[in-house]
């Protein structure tokens, strides 16, 4: 009997020790957490990107757009608002009407490109991201402060705001600066780099191909099987870049996106390529045509 309760005292003795060091630990652990962020300069632990919401798309007309990214962010891309023919209002009369713009990205110097990107730039305080040699010429002309200028250059990459990643990567076109000289009253021409087009990662791992403006090239096919975009904004209007024909080859044999959306059309009389067109060349075809209207928001 004596055995019993000499053992059953030793068993509850070691049982309160334990539980001691246990609560000891934890202890430690939690003040340690608070002290860690309680102390300035102490690393963080960064939040984790909520990636549950849907991407919102808002056509804008010819190349422009404006992304809802899942978290809220704005992108705004090629904003040729203020003069483009199809721009619905009120953002032709009121660029804040874009809302607080997080991003910009233009894709060459064309005027129905970079159109108003630098004005939103400097409205919101946003940094203008482009092809290098195009960057450059806006920052030295005086366009764009410095600090509103990011330049980067084909399969560079970038990482604008928390969970989005852009990659810059071929355009087959060309790209020319016309800038009304204050001093003269006359327009100037400068050289603007080369065209980019734009794989942009949002925060949920949702991939769109932003083609600029361009014509067929083979690496499309490269550039498909490397980034494997969800979602392809192709132009399609003929004599500046692709026509419904070239747009539908390219999808068709090179790209096999799981969806498109046609653009870069019904906005100049040079660029006839129109939706119906597009839609009978991609009769058959395995990827989705999402036809879009000027001002009309989609999402995904």
């Amino acid at each position: 009997m004596i055995h019993l309760k000499r053992i059953k005292k030793t068993s509850q003795t070691l049982l309160s020790a334990a539980l001691g060091v246990v609560a000891a630990v934890s202890f430690a652990t939690v003040s340690g957490s608070a002290l860690a962020q309680a102390q300035p300069g102490a690393a963080q632990p960064q939040p984790s990107v909520a990636a549950t919401g849907k991407t919102e798309l808002l056509w804008l007309g010819q190349a422009g757009f404006r992304i809802k990214t899942p978290t809220g962010k704005v992108i705004v891309v090629d904003p040729w608002l203020t003069s483009g023919p199809k721009t619905p209002e009120p953002y032709k009369t009121d660029l804040s009407a874009l809302g607080k713009v997080d991003l910009l990205l233009v894709t060459h110097a064309h005027v129905d490109h970079l159109g108003d990107a630098p004005d939103i730039a400097k409205l919101n305080g946003t940094v203008l991201y482009g092809p290098a040699d195009m960057v450059t010429p806006l920052i030295t002309l005086g366009v764009i402060p410095a600090n509103l200028g990011h330049r980067f250059n084909k399969t560079g990459s970038v990482r604008p705001l928390p969970g989005v990643k852009v990659t810059a990567v071929q355009a087959e076109h060309s790209s020319l600066l016309l800038w009304k000289n204050p001093a003269t009253g006359k327009n100037e021409s400068h050289p603007a780099g080369e065209a980019m087009g734009y794989i942009i990662e949002l925060e949920n791992g949702f991939k769109i191909w932003h083609m600029g403006d361009t014509g067929l090239f083979g690496d499309m096919k490269f550039i498909a099987d490397r980034y494997k975009p969800d979602l392809v904004l192709m132009p399609i209007g003929g004599n500046f870049t692709m026509d419904p024909e070239d747009a539908a080859y390219a999808c068709n044999t090179w790209i096999h996106p799981k969806k498109v959306i046609p653009m870069h059309y019904n906005s100049n009389p040079m660029t006839a390529g129109t939706l119906a067109e597009f839609q009978a060349a991609m009769r058959g075809s395995s990827s989705e045509v999402v036809p879009m209207k000027e001002g009309q928001t989609l999402s995904f």
